[in-house]
């Protein structure tokens, strides 16, 4: 196979989530590059991937790793270091793993953080985190830590997606990264559809909004407890090994959701009074989001939320992850005139195409000229 001008590397294909509405602005904006991951769940990921030219590594051909592929992290660092990527540039999209590839020409790297598991392994794992988690950690830790290392000061230039992200990285990797905030993908004007299994009462909005994968590190059980006690409708949006315990502990003004339509979740943003986030989240994409359709975001005072949100502008701060914190804040969003047209103002400074123009340009720096630029037509050129 030929060298390619440029391939995007991505961890895994197995879930919806912001990093891979990252990665399919990339491929919007570099449109002739394949996509190099370790595994591919088509199912599981958004449909659009399947327009994409996806190669996966050899622990593709386990079928139960690629709908559960945290079990195969043992296996992970040997599959990326023996797979090698042929292309003059190698973008990579990374929060763990796929900084890991080996690539034949320049590597330039978008990082969501270093791998939390390794270097906050309390906050990634919870409170009570398993015992075969513990172990797992206290024996692969040390040497995926320094394998870790080597393969993130073996890139020739580092991109971080918020200013926390940025010293984390330093922290981390003694590495200086530049900040390039992760485009939005909705806009206002597409298509709605009311999500199946919303209840009747719902119908005309009147509810908040919780977009999350299921993590412990996602604090989705407190927004839940804190709803349970304002008695308002909450509806959470997301899937994973939290759901059998969060949906135990809800009342019955909360609704869970999962794998919705880019028009499902329009209505819902288009109907919701705020969205509502206590993650320890690298950037806050779901503010953004939110503020396309001129809704208020009320966020943990935490990480990539600063560089999303202008607090009494686009939203609102709770200081700590607890019930106690979140409901008072719900409850000034909900009393607050808030200005819709600025909200939307400040979504269209994380637009697509500033993202796009932003990553072609670190690529110019490191290569001299860009391989294929972000929104290329037939002639190569820049729109």
């Amino acid at each position: 196979m030929s060298r390619r001008p440029l391939v995007i590397a991505h961890d895994y294909l197995t879930q919806r989530g912001g990093a891979e509405k990252v990665v399919l602005a990339l491929t919007r904006g570099f449109p002739d590059a394949p996509v190099q991951t370790t595994l591919y769940a088509p199912a599981d990921t958004y449909p659009e991937f399947a327009d994409v030219e996806v190669r996966t590594t050899g622990l593709n051909r386990w079928r139960w790793l690629r709908h559960h592929h945290r079990f195969a992290l043992p296996l992970l660092a040997r599959s990326v270091s023996r797979t090698t990527i042929d292309a003059d540039v190698t973008l990579v999209s990374s929060s763990a793993w796929a900084h890991g590839f080996r690539t034949t020409g320049r590597k330039i790297v978008y990082c969501y953080s270093p791998a939390r598991w390794l270097y906050q392994p309390e906050r990634y794992l919870g409170k009570r985190p398993a015992l075969a988690q513990r172990a797992l950690l206290r024996l692969l830790g040390p040497g995926l830590r320094r394998w870790d290392r080597r393969q993130a000061r073996g890139a020739d230039a580092y991109i971080a997606i918020s200013g926390a992200v940025q010293q984390r990285i330093r922290d981390a990797y003694g590495i200086e990264a530049e900040v390039v905030h992760a485009p939005h993908s909705y806009s206002a004007s597409g298509e709605q559809q009311r999500p199946g299994g919303l209840p009747g009462s719902l119908a005309e909005g009147g509810f908040a909004l919780c977009i999350s994968r299921l993590l412990p590190y996602k604090n989705v059980d407190a927004v839940v407890d804190a709803f349970r006690e304002l008695g308002r409708p909450l509806v959470v949006v997301g899937s994973g090994p939290e759901e059998a315990s969060l949906r135990a502990r809800a009342s019955g003004d909360i609704t869970f959701l999962q794998r919705l339509s880019d028009a499902e979740m329009r209505w819902l943003y288009a109907r919701c009074d705020a969205v509502i986030a206590a993650s320890y989240e690298d950037f806050g994409l779901t503010p953004i989001e939110a503020a396309v359709f001129g809704k208020p975001a009320v966020a943990l005072r935490w990480g990539g939320f600063l560089d999303t949100i202008v607090e009494g502008v686009t939203g609102t701060y709770f200081d700590e992850p607890t019930p106690a914190a979140i409901a008072p804040a719900v409850r000034q969003s909900g009393s607050r005139a808030w200005d819709a047209d600025a909200i939307r103002a400040h979504a269209e400074t994380f637009s697509e195409a500033t993202f796009l123009r932003r990553i072609s340009g670190v690529i110019a720096r490191v290569t001299g000229s860009a391989p294929g630029s972000a929104g290329a037509g037939p002639s190569g050129g820049l729109r």
